[in-house]
């Protein structure tokens, strides 16, 4: 039986490109694959077929033979001898390379990058630090300095991580590919090498001081900068001042998270400050001036109406916390507590009772009322 035009049997054109090559394979292998098509008795020769074809026109040398000599190129010493085995098309190797290059256009970003994917110098890990301020200091803005664990590059090595600051040498067992290969029929399996856990190279004469990590561990100070308004949950980010990366790569980022303490006086919420002020019952029967506590440590002077009733709130326009991303300045409220005098004297008691007496005789309806109720407790107790 004779043997199908290569081209023909991908779909394509006498000078199809390496890529259309590629591209007519990968949908031919996908479709024809034995797995996929375990009630086609056909399937398994034509996926042997579409093989053989890819293996001869995915070299460029093979394939200009094939473009001139056709499949004699390959038969009777004509060409480098017949790919031989598997059914007398290319060889278990050959088609083992023919679907490794399929695989890795499938698999290559998932498996982390396809061939060359190491990864000789990795990033640093970001790392997080939580920071407590006062109510005052989200006010104002501060600059404050920490001290933050963490992995610095090593001095001795300059991050190498070999001795004297030598180079590292090519893995042997990858090649310097960071991943080795496993063939199984007709799949192949990547995995990171397990000498140079992927990083391509490896260190014969490690750093004495880092162990050949390139990194040593250091107690960082850094000054920071709080800006005012900052409010539990605000993260400030310092790029690079994270951890050391690996051999030479590039450091993380250190990202600071603001806690602000509870105030015994003002509650917040956002840019509003609210605070619960007690006045005496004369100030709230009689009105008056009082002054108030605000965040920035000074005193506000505050009328309080005649009348004033406990739970009544006032605002102080200009006086809460600041935007922190600018946008002006927020209000702060207040909530008047009218506070009952305790431990009267005899005096006060009378004195008192005057008034009740003579606050009833001035409003006939109240006098009216407290009758009634004194006339229902008398029924009652009768």
């Amino acid at each position: 039986m004779s043997k199908r035009d290569f081209y023909e049997v991908l779909g394509l054109s006498k000078g199809a490109s390496a890529d259309e090559i590629k591209k007519a394979y990968r949908t031919k292998a996908k479709e024809l694959h034995p797995d996929r098509n375990s009630d086609n008795p056909k399937a398994e020769d034509q996926f042997k077929e579409a093989n053989e074809a890819y293996e001869i026109l995915k070299d460029p040398e093979k394939k200009a033979a094939y473009d001139r000599f056709g499949h004699a190129a390959f038969e009777g010493g004509m060409g480098g001898g017949r790919p031989g085995g598997f059914g007398g098309g290319a060889g278990q190797g050959d088609f083992a390379s023919a679907f490794s290059d399929v695989f890795d256009d499938l698999f290559g970003d998932f498996m982390g990058g396809g061939r060359g994917g190491r990864q000789r110098a990795s990033r640093g890990a970001d790392l997080r630090y939580n920071l407590r301020v006062t109510l005052e200091d989200a006010y104002s803005g501060l600059q404050k300095t920490i001290t933050v664990p963490t992995s610095v590059q090593c001095d001795s090595c300059s991050g190498s991580g070999a001795e004297g600051g030598a180079e590292p040498t090519t893995c042997p067992t990858c090649s310097g590919m960071g991943k080795v290969r496993a063939t199984q029929g007709f799949f192949t399996v990547e995995r990171t090498c397990p000498t140079c856990s992927g990083l391509g190279q490896i260190i014969k004469n490690p750093c004495t001081k880092c162990g050949g990590n390139g990194r040593v561990q250091k107690e960082h100070a850094l000054s920071v900068n709080i800006p005012a308004g900052v409010e539990t949950g605000t993260r400030i980010r310092l790029a690079g001042e994270g951890e050391a990366g690996m051999r030479g790569g590039p450091p993380g980022d250190l990202y600071i998270f603001i806690e602000v303490t509870r105030h015994p006086i003002f509650e917040r919420d956002a840019t509003e400050l609210h605070c619960r002020v007690p006045v005496s019952m004369i100030a709230a029967a009689l009105g008056g001036d009082i002054e108030v506590p605000t965040i920035d440590g000074g005193r506000s002077r505050v009328k309080i109406p005649a009348g004033s009733q406990s739970g009544r709130q006032m605002r102080l326009r200009g006086k809460g916390m600041p935007a922190l991303r600018g946008g002006g300045q927020g209000d702060m409220f207040i909530e008047l507590a009218v506070e009952t005098p305790v431990n009267l004297t005899s005096k006060q008691k009378e004195l008192l009772r005057e008034f009740e007496a003579m606050s009833e005789d001035n409003n006939p309806e109240s006098k009216s009322f407290f009758s009634s109720v004194k006339n229902f407790w008398d029924s009652m107790k009768g």
